[in-house]
């Protein structure tokens, strides 16, 4: 017999453990057993690949004796610059092969731990690993730093680059330097970093290695001839990497035995260790029982625990000069870990790192529970989901039309995008979203500036003629690269979404264009790389930089039900683009309504200017039925009697909005 103890200590007997379901099984689960030979202490691994939060805190002494050993002059700190697919994760594990931190053969993209990443093939949260290569029969010390490549998570980026001495420059073969490609290698140009081109994919029949090293020329004015031909899927090359990286790129400069000073990089949450930060020492040394204290918000830390990832967490003595680590502060809210934020020992302060500064959102929703679903149940939710995302910002808000919800806020468009289907693959029909909103400053007479991230907050047209000085929106530089032969399309596209042009670049080789655009946010989260998308073929691609505010002609534009506001569908646009969607948003709304008593009136007001209307009839009874041959002033008499009725009913009724219109109505599939 065999007695099976779980964590939770409660006790089961199973005749044939060999057939424990895995799906009622926690992520982690040590499992103690006792036989009669008195083996004992096996650590069950369920079929599923997590990050390691073990609590092991032992410390590999045969790993730090190899590390203590390596001067800092043989520390590298390295990140990989591509555009999204280009092979940036694929290179990642083709170097931690060939350093042996992963066996050959692992499961690919062992750097993008989290499930959005794996689908979406993108990466979101900045990741380490640390790597011990020997060459010229000395060791040194590689710590690749995987950052996210979308612009919605540049602060992340901009601390991970600052990280690091260098960056690979990737491009592919057969695609040639696309829009994310330039505005990540400027950004790390800005930040003094060495950048070492890298063309991957050679191995793909119409890769063109000749183009991409003039276009790394042209525009990134690098050494073509210094760039290294790879393939990391099939490994080709590779090995040349490394001791390019070793040559060109720096080691970290700091001072060994000055006060400690640590950029924190990134952070996660994990249930039993509470928040667990990503970090890079600039000077000094830390390790476990230091007493720290945060730069920014002035909280004081004990320090539980600090290692290097390799690839998963390993416990050191500590953390010196020049390593990238994490380190266990026993933090337990997240919005403490600010990226960018400067830890150091209590009692020896000193000057904060520069460059910090606290993400500002870009993109609002507004979020209410539907039918079936408690407020309560579901704000501990999404509590839950914004454990390892601190940029997210979330507040109370109540809705006239849908009750208690909340309004939350993201950095950017994709990072909407990522947190709207979590929470719809988890919810799915039970929760309404609304349209994405941006923030809107409101300058006042007496000069005092207002930000609007909701619209029921924007002032109506009274205010703004007797207070409001300038209304200005946010808007955004955007960098296109798509064939020539759509440029007319695109062009006609960004000036229908009043964009602006900055800059248009045709590349050599490769019939490409390079097209820059200052567009409005709203008009850039109205689904604008879909359409980007779609008149291309699939062929553009999309980066963009926040360019800060601009005056504009703003209206809010609510939609009346029988007079009464739906605040949860009100909206802040351009005046000029008012009366066209004015017109789309009663047709639309006008078929999720169902047919009432009473006439239902739909309209699509500015202020107290209707600008458009439809109209819903009113359910009648033929009460003209069990006449005959009555005279007509009788008919007349019914008639006029049921006129006054639905008067009377229109009066006093009320319409009664379905959970199933508001979700009809915001779904794009429906918009027109």
């Amino acid at each position: 017999m065999i007695l099976w103890r779980f964590l939770s200590v409660q006790t089961c007997r199973f005749p044939n453990p060999s057939k424990l379901q895995y799906a009622a099984l926690p992520k982690t689960l040590a499992i103690w057993y006792t036989v009669s030979n008195g083996q004992r202490g096996v650590t069950y691994t369920p079929p599923y690949r997590t990050r390691n939060y073990s609590s092991n805190t032992e410390v590999d002494t045969k790993l730090a004796e190899r590390i203590s050993r390596i001067p800092l002059e043989n520390y590298r700190n390295f990140s990989i610059v591509a555009h999204v697919d280009h092979g940036k994760s694929t290179l990642s594990d083709r170097l931690l092969e060939l350093t042996g931190t992963i066996p050959k053969g692992s499961q690919g993209q062992f750097l993008d731990r989290l499930d959005v990443e794996r689908e979406r093939g993108i990466t979101v949260k900045a990741q380490t690993c640390t790597m011990l290569y020997e060459y010229g029969g000395e060791d040194y010390l590689l710590h690749l730093v995987d950052t996210p490549g979308h612009v919605d998570f540049r602060a992340e980026v901009s601390r991970s680059y600052a990280s690091c001495g260098g960056a690979l420059l990737l491009i592919d073969a057969s695609q040639g330097v696309q829009a994310q490609t330039v505005a990540n290698f400027f950004l790390a140009y800005s930040l003094g970093l060495e950048l070492l081109p890298v063309i991957n994919k050679i191995d793909l029949d119409h890769a063109d290695i000749d183009r991409a090293k003039e276009q790394i020329e042209t525009m990134f004015e690098l050494d073509p001839d210094q760039a290294i031909p790879v393939s990391a899927k099939m490994g080709t090359n590779v090995e040349k990497i490394l001791p390019h990286v070793i040559e060109n790129i720096p080691s970290p400069t700091g001072k060994l035995e000055g006060p400690l000073r640590c950029l924190l990089v990134d952070s996660w949450f994990d249930t039993y260790l509470g928040v667990i930060l990503l970090i890079h020492v600039v000077d000094g040394r830390i390790k476990k029982g230091d007493k720290v204290i945060s730069a920014h918000s002035r909280i004081r830390y004990d320090v539980k625990d600090v290692g290097i990832m390799h690839p998963d967490r390993k416990t050191m003595p500590e953390l010196k000069t020049g390593q990238v680590g994490y380190a266990v502060l026993g933090m337990k809210n997240i919005s403490e870990a600010l990226v960018g934020d400067t830890i150091m020992h209590f009692g020896s302060e000193v000057d904060p790192l520069p460059g910090f500064e606290e993400p500002q959102p870009m993109v609002f929703v507004g979020a209410f529970p539907g039918d079936g679903l408690e407020f309560q149940t579901l704000d501990e939710r999404i509590n839950q989901l914004v454990l390892n995302d601190r940029s997210v910002s979330i507040q109370r808000e109540t809705s006239n039309a849908l009750g208690l919800g909340w309004r939350i806020g993201f950095l950017g468009t994709l990072h909407a995008s990522v947190f709207q289907d979590r929470l719809q693959k988890e919810y799915g029909a039970s929760l309404i979203i609304t349209a994405p909103t941006v923030p809107y400053k409101i300058i006042m007479n007496d000069g005092t500036e207002n930000i609007i991230r909701n619209p029921e907050d924007f002032p109506d047209v009274s205010v703004q003629r007797t207070k409001v000085k300038d209304l200005q929106e946010p808007v955004v530089k955007a960098i296109m690269s798509f064939p020539q032969e759509y440029l007319g399309d695109v062009i006609d596209l960004c000036e229908n979404n009043r964009g602006t042009q900055v800059d248009m670049t045709f590349l050599t080789h490769g019939n490409q264009v390079l097209l820059q655009y200052l567009i409005p946010t709203a008009h850039l989260v109205d689904d604008f790389f879909g359409k980007l998308k779609g008149i291309t073929k699939g062929y553009a691609t999309l980066d963009y930089e926040d360019a800060g505010y601009q005056s504009s002609n703003l209206v809010k534009m609510q939609l009346l039900v029988n007079g009464i506001s739906v605040d949860a569908l009100a909206q802040v646009m351009h005046r000029g683009l008012a009366e066209r969607r004015g017109r789309e948003w009663v047709k639309r709304f006008k078929k999720f309504l169902k047919a009432q008593l009473f006439e239902t009136i739909i309209q699509a007001a500015i202020g107290s200017k209707i600008i458009a209307r439809e109209t819903i009839a009113a359910r009648r009874k033929d009460v003209l039925a069990k006449l005959h041959a009555a005279d007509i002033t009788r008919r007349q008499k019914l008639l006029r009697n049921q006129k006054e009725g639905k008067r009377l009913m229109k009066s006093i009724g009320k319409v009664s909005i379905p959970q199933e219109a508001y979700q009809g109505f915001l779904s794009k599939n429906e918009q027109l």
